[in-house]
């Protein structure tokens, strides 16, 4: 017959203690890295946004520029 161990009392606290605090690790270094995500989509997403702004900007000037030259009846080159 297999005999089973028990432990002693005071440590089943301690090994619980052990347990919730891995269990707690785990969590926070999964929050740690779906912040680190978000922090870098962020980041990445600001850059294109900012890309786009300028790429935007400049057509809307080129544009604003050929409809003055129309309005005016210059030829474009």
């Amino acid at each position: 017959m297999a005999t089973q161990q028990q432990q002693p009392p005071h440590q089943r606290p301690i090994q619980q203690d052990w347990a919730n605090r891995e269990y707690v690790e785990v969590i926070t270094c999964s929050i740690k890295k779906i912040s680190d995500f978000l922090n870098s989509f962020d980041t990445s997403c600001r850059s294109r946004l900012a890309q786009l702004n300028e790429k935007l900007t400049r057509l809307e000037r080129r544009v604003e520029y050929i409809e003055a030259r129309i309005t005016k009846g210059e030829t474009l080159p």
